[in-house]
């Protein structure tokens, strides 16, 4: 008997990339306005920049759709009734983010500072529950990659 899904399990059918359709019943109504939000400022704010490509991270990982050039920019996480994005800070990105650490609200400071440094970066997964939430992760890969319009 197949469990029910949980808030925050992936989507991990790796016979299709997973469709619009798809991504809105899993994310829900809520989560599903802010993917489509930030895809829509990505592709304002970044035009012709960002081809976005679905990788498969396996059962236990599922489904992302990343946005890269030649670095990462984000990646965004369709989990069950919640969007979360991971942003990779290199060095550089990691000095602006200590530059202004007073200014981030203290759940992304505590956030920041729990999470791991690896050789190649800092994952950071935001959870994108809010618009505050959304507007705050505009603010960080605004810092990361200054938007080429708009």
């Amino acid at each position: 008997m197949e469990q029910a899904p949980q808030i925050g399990d992936r989507i991990t059918d790796k016979s299709s990339t997973p469709s619009a359709e798809t991504i809105r019943d899993w994310l829900g109504p809520e989560a599903f306005a802010q993917w489509v939000e930030l895809q829509s400022w990505i592709e304002k704010s970044y035009p012709g920049v960002f081809t976005p490509e679905w990788l498969y991270g396996g059962q236990k990982k599922g489904w992302s759709l990343r946005y890269k050039k030649t670095k990462a920019f984000c990646t965004f996480l369709p989990e069950y009734r919640r969007l979360s994005v991971v942003v990779v800070f290199g060095g550089l990105e990691r000095d602006k983010f200590e530059d202004r650490r007073s200014l981030w609200r203290p759940q992304l400071v505590e956030l920041y500072d729990g999470t791991k440094t690896y050789p190649d970066g800092r994952f950071l997964t935001v959870a994108i529950g809010s618009a505050e939430d959304r507007e705050e992760l505009k603010e960080l890969l605004t810092m990361k990659r200054p938007p080429t319009a708009g």
